[in-house]
């Protein structure tokens, strides 16, 4: 089972935010590299992007230990 509330999880703006990226940085990244993302790292609900930590690190290269606190 998925535990939702795990912090791993996030909103595309969210995480865009986190690793210091534009808002629609993931929404852009999965239009022209979707193969970037590893698999079910990011699921799109309705017109929510959600995505994992995992895949916000394969993308960007950044491993969030290594993001400002």
């Amino acid at each position: 089972m998925i535990d939702l509330n795990d912090a791993n999880i996030m909103s595309a703006k969210e995480a865009s935010n986190k690793w210091g990226k534009a808002d629609n940085y993931v929404r852009q990244m999965i239009a022209k590299y979707p193969d970037k993302f590893p698999a079910g790292s990011v699921r799109k609900f309705g017109k929510q992007i959600v995505v994992t930590t995992e895949g916000m690190e394969a993308v960007t290269g950044v491993k969030k230990s290594e993001l400002p606190k």
